[in-house]
């Protein structure tokens, strides 16, 4: 098997990662592809400051902006977050339960691909007439009347991305289930690994109901229906709910895996075990299940009555409960640590009064009489900005800095990732601290300009100036990759020394079978548990014998390009049928023989010999 090492040409490697199959390679396709789009949210959250860094701008026109303003929150939450998440869930999970690869690969590979041409389809909105322009929450009482294809394409493009994500959830759960290598109890398993587990759920009974509003909102705009239509006997209110069960939980299904890799960050470079591993267990388990359980705090205004407000307002503060334990077992774990302040790490010890901060804000926001005052203002911009680049931003940053190693083979240059750093912190904090007294001073949110003489100026060129440092940031990092990759200067498989869990414990980058024999886990911590007894490897818990990958594949690729193609013809089928529906039957003719070709087709992987094993040494190739 030592051709896998072997380097390829560019359109030999091209075929590889378009129809590959194994977890760590679609990790990277998930992580060019959330950086992607990573780059163009940022650019659009770039138009949005520039346009208010001064009085009654005209940089964009007021039509533009509301595009602009939508496709920047849609994009960096459904295109950016979720899929540089999955990536760093690909490239870890497997590793940390001791597997060769996830429980259903073909539905991995299935699952980028769908987010990819949803996500594709919905910026292809920009060149097509208009992009959606009714807020990235798109309530019905402003995208039924949204003229032009912009919603569409929002509806259409979301379905096509949310199936994706449901799959990709599915998976991770039978993967954790049932493939943990022996040892691996649940109460062994890492931190990001239970962070995992606890998201897939999440993502199992979140996304349906987004689902459900998607379709409704699809049969008001292009069949006629009038679900949400309040002159024809509908209720907007319905979208709301609809949406925001999905959408609150949507935050912890970011939010956690960040917990989950800082969880690994601190107990790596403070030198010791995860304080409190049980209460922090706990404590992410019952921020899922509270995670159901608050999400009418986002309608404290839409008149849903005093007993409501009071349910929600107190399920919205008990949130914080177990929150606040993960925070100060963080703290603990540094507490009499021998902290060593990598980038990673300073990303970690940041984050704390950074979350924090946003933490407190969402306190305040869950009093329901408070909230009637800060609604709609920039203050709860100011809040869930500080949650999500606060938490979500810093935690996926620390982690691609942690884990780019093990990904790729090659170390980060730690002086540019310590720029990158303190840019983009700064640049943070002065863009969003400022936004809660804007909030407090009056300034709505969603609004284009502003007038010269309310007080607002300086607080908004504060803001742009600090956009523009987090976008010097973000830029340094890229510089950093492109001269981490040209220099190509290889590590070993614990490059930072103290590695505690099992993905340290093989080679960098993995090789495509992960583990030659499947690790024996004999407690938490286990390559720590090893090392300390003198070990090099693990212990394998299972001779040395022939191992079964599975097949490459491009059927993935093509169900979801053809449900992309699909997705147009359903689009521009109430404007003329005479081209669009052949386009909307071709689509799904590929999809489904592409789905037909799958289920006949005779595929049982292929058998890596030992002897080829023991001939390769692991060199495995770049994964």
């Amino acid at each position: 098997m030592s051709t896998y090492a072997n380097k390829k040409g560019f359109g030999a490697t091209l075929w590889d990662y378009l129809t590959t199959v194994d977890h760590k390679k679609i990790a990277i396709l998930y992580l060019i592809s959330g950086g992607l789009f990573f780059v163009i949210g940022g650019l659009e959250a770039m138009f949005i400051r520039i346009q208010l860094a001064i009085p009654n701008n005209d940089f964009v026109s007021a039509g533009f902006y509301n595009e602009i303003l939508t496709m920047h929150g849609t994009t960096m939450i459904f295109l950016a977050a979720m899929p540089l998440v999955f990536a760093v869930m690909n490239a870890v999970v497997p590793l940390q339960i001791g597997a060769r690869d996830v429980a259903f690969p073909f539905l991995n590979s299935l699952g980028f691909w769908l987010f990819f041409f949803g996500g594709v389809f919905l910026n292809l909105s920009w060149f097509l007439g208009g992009a959606p322009d009714a807020g990235w929450t798109s309530y019905a009482s402003l995208s039924l009347h949204s003229e032009g294809h912009g919603i569409d394409f929002y509806v259409l493009g979301l379905q096509i991305s949310g199936f994706g994500t449901l799959i990709a959830g599915i998976n991770f759960l039978v993967t954790i289930i049932n493939m943990r290598t022996p040892g691996m109890t649940y109460m062994r398993m890492p931190l990001f690994t239970w962070s995992t587990f606890v998201v897939s759920a999440l993502i199992l009974f979140a996304f349906p109901p987004l689902t459900v509003g998607l379709v409704l909102m699809m049969f008001d705009r292009m069949f006629g229906s009038n679900f949400f239509d309040v002159a024809a006997g509908g209720n907007t209110i319905i979208w709301e709910h609809l949406f925001w069960i999905f959408g609150h939980p949507e935050v912890y299904i970011l939010i956690l895996p960040a917990f989950g890799i800082f969880s690994e960050i601190f107990a790596t470079f403070s030198r010791k075990r995860l304080f409190g591993y049980s209460s922090m267990v706990f404590a992410t388990v019952l921020i899922g299940f509270l995670g159901f359980m608050v999400w009418a705090h986002h309608m404290f205004t839409t008149g849903l009555g005093p007993i409501a407000n009071a349910i929600f307002a107190v399920a919205t503060m008990a949130i914080a409960v177990p929150t606040g334990i993960k925070i100060f077992n963080w703290i603990f774990t540094m507490w009499g640590g021998s902290v060593k302040f990598t980038v990673p790490m300073l990303y970690a010890v940041a984050f704390i009064p950074t979350f924090t901060m946003g933490g407190v804000t969402g306190i305040m926001l869950a009093s329901a009489p408070a909230d009637y005052q800060y609604h709609d203002s920039y203050f709860v911009v100011a809040h869930f900005h500080y949650v999500i680049v606060g938490g979500v931003v810093l935690g996926l940053l620390a982690g691609i800095n942690f884990y780019w190693p093990k990904m790729f083979g090659t170390m980060l240059s730690e002086k540019l990732g310590q720029i990158t750093f303190w840019t983009f912190l700064i640049g943070f904090h002065l863009t969003f601290f400022i936004q809660h007294f804007l909030g407090l001073m009056g300034m709505p949110r969603r609004v284009f300009t502003f007038l010269d003489d309310q007080g607002l100026n300086t607080g908004n060129m504060i803001s742009t100036v600090g956009a523009f440092l987090m976008a010097f940031g973000v830029l340094v990092m890229v510089i950093n990759i492109i001269i981490t990759s040209v220099k190509n200067e290889k590590v070993g498989n614990d490059p930072w020394g103290d590695g505690r869990t099992l993905e340290w414990a093989i080679p960098s980058p993995p090789p495509f079978y992960n583990f030659k024999q499947l690790p024996l886990v004999r407690g938490l911590d286990p390559y720590w548990v090893e090392k300390m007894e003198g070990k090099k490897e693990m212990t394998p818990a299972e001779p040395l014998g022939d191992i079964h990958m599975p097949n490459s594949s491009i059927l993935p690729l093509t169900i979801a390009l053809g449900l992309f193609v699909a997705a147009f013809g359903a689009l521009y089928n109430m404007d003329d049928k005479t081209w669009t529906l052949p386009i909307m039957i071709v689509g799904l003719l590929i999809t489904f023989v592409s789905m037909f070709i799958r289920s006949v087709k005779d595929d049982h992987g292929f058998h890596i010999h030992k002897e080829d094993l023991m001939d390769d040494k692991d060199k495995g190739g770049k994964a």
